[in-house]
């Protein structure tokens, strides 16, 4: 069986490496990665390959950045014919960014196969482009891989046939499980307390007045503790739009984006994670470090019910209150996710086998 796994932006390759890895100790499985290229710099995509310990891709797609609809248009247009020559039995694509919809959308057209992996999650927001990419996806695979009950209620609710929906668990946390050992080299010796920041969303960082008042509050809160925040390359270019001048304190930290194993150990020393993604809201609840997420909603329910993670909107006073509350009341304490035990890819590796 040959099975090609697409890969585009950085959270996809955690995602993925497990999969290919549980996959690879399987008899007469053979495996293809491409890499459509929407993660172009090396530090956000390239280094995850040596880390993950994944073969580097087979094929690189190189589409780059561009609008939603330009970037997508050209994974479908590139990634068709390496469909046409590869002719893979399944593919498998991961998450919810514009690479997993259009590598869909063809091996739809094309008869071949999909398998989505991290299926059935649901925000109920339409406005956001993972939302549409979500939803579209999981109407055209064939195969549906479930990180949590809600995944299957969901796709249940939209009329899937339960026939095509396997509860395996969460791969994210089998890559944090494998290589959290590692991440001692980057813990520091009694580093203090401090906030580890994320933000990337179009919704968040292109709103400039938002954005202004967000940094200003960040230099408030490192008045009680450091502020270190890896500063995504679109943020970035906001934040220079908007000048520096709020940010001279010494206590806010701006750094370059971190690779995994070195951003992980930044999670696991935190005091409070304060962020926009949707992964680190599940590696935070399987930590056990306090999230605070501005977003108005989550597709990942889980992380609030059984999980460390709080929504606190784009409501900055609000984020501020929730900072103090964290400081002064002791963390939240998290409750095992099922199935987000280390396990998820042998669980998917299994059902190939027997239903691809």
């Amino acid at each position: 069986m040959h099975v090609l796994h697409v890969v585009g932006a950085r959270p996809n390759f955690m995602k993925a490496a497990p999969v290919v890895r549980a996959l690879g100790s399987l008899k007469n499985i053979h495996q293809t990665i491409v890499h459509t290229g929407q993660h172009y710099d090396p530090n956000m995509s390239d280094v995850f390959f040596h880390e993950l310990e994944i073969p580097e891709p087979d094929v690189n797609l190189a589409v780059g950045s561009g609008s939603h609809a330009k970037q997508t248009s050209e994974i479908i247009a590139r990634f068709e014919p390496v469909v046409l020559e590869r002719k893979p039995d399944l593919v498998l694509v991961y998450g919810d960014v514009n690479s997993t919809v259009a590598a869909a959308l063809v091996c739809s057209k094309l008869l071949v196969k999909v398998g989505h992996v991290e299926a059935g999650l649901r925000s109920r927001d339409r406005t956001m482009p993972e939302e549409i990419n979500r939803l579209l996806t999981d109407q055209i695979s064939d195969l549906l891989f479930t990180p949590s009950q809600d995944g299957n209620d969901n796709l249940l609710q939209e009329g899937v046939n339960g026939k095509k929906i396997f509860l395996v668990g969460n791969v994210m946390i089998d890559t944090l499980v494998r290589l959290l050992p590692k991440t001692e080299r980057y813990r520091q010796e009694n580093p203090g307390p401090y906030a580890l920041v994320t933000l990337h969303r179009p919704s968040n960082v292109d709103d400039l007045p938002w954005l202004r008042d967000m940094l200003s509050a960040l230099g408030h809160i490192s008045k009680d503790l450091t502020v270190v925040f890896p500063v995504h390359p679109r943020t970035r270019q906001r934040i220079s739009e908007v000048g520096l001048q709020v940010l001279q304190n010494g206590r806010l930290q701006l750094l370059d984006p971190k690779p995994y194993l070195e951003f992980l150990a930044l999670q696991r020393g935190a005091t409070v994670v304060i962020t926009d993604s949707g992964g680190i809201q599940e590696e935070t609840t399987f930590l056990g470090v306090p999230c605070l997420t501005i977003r108005e909603n989550t597709e990942r329910p889980i992380t609030l019910t059984l999980g460390t993670n709080t929504l606190v909107g784009r409501d900055i006073k609000r984020l501020e209150q929730e900072v103090e509350r964290t400081l002064t009341g002791g963390p939240r304490q998290a409750s095992p996710v099922p199935l987000w035990d280390g396990h998820a890819a042998e669980r998917i590796a299994k059902v190939i086998q027997e239903h691809a």
